[in-house]
Formats: structure tokens, C-alpha cells, sequence
């Protein structure tokens, strides 16, 4: 369903009505005000951006020329908001995750702005693992030096990208391991004063841009320098080697759905366990599949046990739901035989 024209953040997966960057804008409209809020996306996703969020001022949609990872788009976002407001306090979120507990979730952002607010710090959300999950970053906490307002927040010790399955069974059973959910909290004092001292090489490029932040130049200059700007996750490059780096442990109903098994897990479930979106699917003998067609596609299905049946655009998906490791090779064999017009 994820098109590189169209990716799954544009998308209703859910079938309720709203796309996930909708759900995620509605989310942030509690802890903020639209014009504090900022976009930053794919020059080719502008238009998508206006069209699904109208209320977004065209100053705030932050477009990159190129896909450099989330460091340089960080960086991007940081001197732009530091010229209108050197105080200001940032949430970094992606904008394709399922958050179910949105007030939990309010609470949670609301403490680490409070200590984002009263000290030099970098804070993340940490999610309790349920699984032993290799698709997942995980932070490993120890007890914050200093006595804290609110005892969830914990240091940070040391993160880990996807480990292997043994790696993720001994975090799992540690208990002093979370999953990194990618969002972020920190001043943008905080986080400038982080990137100038460990990604130099990055901050430069865009500290050098604050006289044009705001001006019609900006969009060449942001052209420009992205050309020549390396590729690094804020994760490795920053969070990873900082020393005041905090995570907050948050029941928020955590998903990135990024795969068709998280999806299955928030999708409500008929008497026989399959979890279905469209409105005129017919299901016979079937159980446990999860099944996503558009609400005026028929689909009439019979003697399924644990699949997964997608259609989207011109694509038809039918996969047994244990070997989903292997729509990634599908994809890879679809651009060898039938060129990029599927994906």
C-alpha cells in the first residue's frame, strides 16, 4: 500500500477516516497551536502535506530536496524555529505511528517539557517491549542521577539498533530495556548546542542559512546545501553519544505499524479473529487473516487461515501472515521483472 509517490503516512490503514500524518496533526493540536506546528517532508510530498493538513501555514512545511535521514531535517527544523523563538521547546515525532492512549500521551510529552524546560537535556519517549521484537531500536535506562519530578524518566545508558532475536530475548528479560519510539523532546537550545558539538558537519550547513530562513531564497539555498550534506540519523549521530540524554517510559498504545502483523493487533477482529477494512468484504471459513480493499471493492473469501489479502491502487497482495519478512524480497523481485511502476 506504501507507494514511494504515495507513502503509507498519506494513507487511511486503519479505515477510520483519517490518514496516520491527520491522526498525528490532531494528536499535536492539544499540545500546541497550528502555527507551531511544522512539516518536514519530501519536496514531491508538498502538495499531499497542504491538501491533508489545510491549516498548516506554508512557512511551516519544511521541504528537502533529497532523503538525508532524520539528522539534517532536525537540524533544518531547529535553526528555523531558533530565529522565530530561541526558547522554544521541540517535539521530533514521526508522522506514520498509531499513538492509542492520547492523553497518556500528552502527559507523557508535558513532563519532558518540564525538564526540557529547567535543564540542558535531551529526552525520548521509551516504550515497555511486549515481545522479544528484532524490527526495533532499544534504549537501555539505569536511575537518573538526580531525583526527578517524575520518576518514569530515567538515563539513558546505551541504544541499540534491531539486535538479533537471542539479543532481544535477554533485553526483554533484563526489564531495564525500551523500545525507541523515535520521538524526541528537548529545547532548541538544547538540541543546537548538541548537534554543534557531535554532527558539526551538519549544523554548520544550516546554521549558515539563518539569514535566509523566511525569505524567498530559502528553498535554493536549502537545495543547495542538502546536495552536499551527508546521511545520518539523528539516533547515531547525536543521541548516541551525548551524555544528558534521558528517556521517559510511556504506556501510550505504541505502534509504527510497520508491518501487516502490528497492524492486524489494532484492527478490531470479527468472531473468527480476522481483522478487516473495507466495507463489502465476505469472508467464508477464514480465520485469523487481516484483509485491506477498498470500501467499494466486493471481495468474496473462502478457506483462508492466516493470511494477509491486500489491494491497493494496482496491486493485489495475498501472503500467508507468518512469512511477511518476505514482502520485502516481493518488492525487490517486483522492481526486477516489472520496473518501479508498482512501487
Amino acid at each position: 500500500m506504501s507507494r514511494t509517490t504515495y507513502p503509507k503516512q498519506f494513507i487511511d490503514v486503519l479505515g477510520i477516516g483519517k490518514t496516520l500524518i491527520q491522526q498525528t496533526y490532531d494528536r499535536f493540536a492539544h499540545i500546541c497551536p497550528p502555527e507551531n506546528i511544522f512539516v518536514v517532508t519530501h519536496e514531491s510530498y508538498r502538495k499531499l502535506v497542504k491538501e491533508q493538513l489545510p491549516a498548516i501555514p506554508d512557512d511551516n512545511i519544511l521541504c528537502e530536496p533529497a532523503r538525508k535521514n532524520t539528522a539534517p531535517c532536525v537540524a533544518y527544523a531547529s535553526y528555523k524555529i531558533a530565529l522565530r523563538d530561541p526558547k522554544a521547546l521541540m517535539v521530533v515525532a514521526p508522522s506514520d505511528h498509531l499513538i492509542l492512549k492520547e492523553k497518556t500521551f500528552i502527559k507523557a510529552i508535558s513532563a519532558c517539557y518540564k525538564k526540557a524546560a529547567s535543564e540542558d537535556c535531551l529526552l525520548t519517549i521509551g516504550i515497555r517491549p511486549m515481545r522479544p521484537d528484532t524490527g526495533y531500536g532499544y534504549i537501555q535506562f539505569i536511575e537518573s542521577p538526580i531525583k526527578e519530578k517524575d520518576p518514569r524518566i530515567k538515563k539513558v545508558k546505551t541504544f541499540t539498533e534491531k539486535p538479533d532475536h537471542e539479543m532481544a530475548v535477554s533485553f526483554l528479560q533484563s526489564g531495564d530495556f525500551l523500545w525507541n519510539s523515535g520521538i524526541f523532546i528537548w529545547s532548541v537550545a538544547s538540541i543546537i548546542k548538541a548537534m554543534e558539538q557531535y554532527l558539526p558537519e551538519v549544523a554548520d550547513v544550516f546554521k549558515e542559512g539563518k539569514d535566509v530562513y523566511y525569505t524567498p531564497e530559502e528553498k535554493k539555498y536549502v537545495e543547495k546545501v542538502y546536495g552536499h550534506c551527508k546521511s545520518i540519523s539523528i539516533d547515531y549521530g547525536v543521541m548516541e553519544k551525548a551524555n544528558n540524554v534521558y528517556v521517559r517510559s510511556s504506556a501510550i498504545g505504541w505502534s509504527d505499524l510497520g508491518t501487516w502483523g502490528s497492524l492486524y493487533q489494532h484492527i478490531p477482529k470479527d468472531k473468527d479473529k480476522n481483522a478487516v477494512v473495507g466495507k463489502n468484504v465476505l469472508l467464508f471459513q477464514s480465520k485469523g487473516c487481516i484483509v485491506h480493499v477498498p470500501k467499494n471493492k466486493l471481495a468474496v473469501i473462502e478457506g483462508l487461515e492466516d493470511y494477509i489479502v491486500v489491494e491497493s491502487g494496482d496491486t493485489l497482495l495475498i501472503c500467508k501472515k507468518q512469512d511477511e519478512q518476505q514482502i520485502r524480497n516481493f518488492v525487490n523481485e517486483v522492481k526486477a521483472q516489472k520496473g518501479e511502476k508498482f512501487v
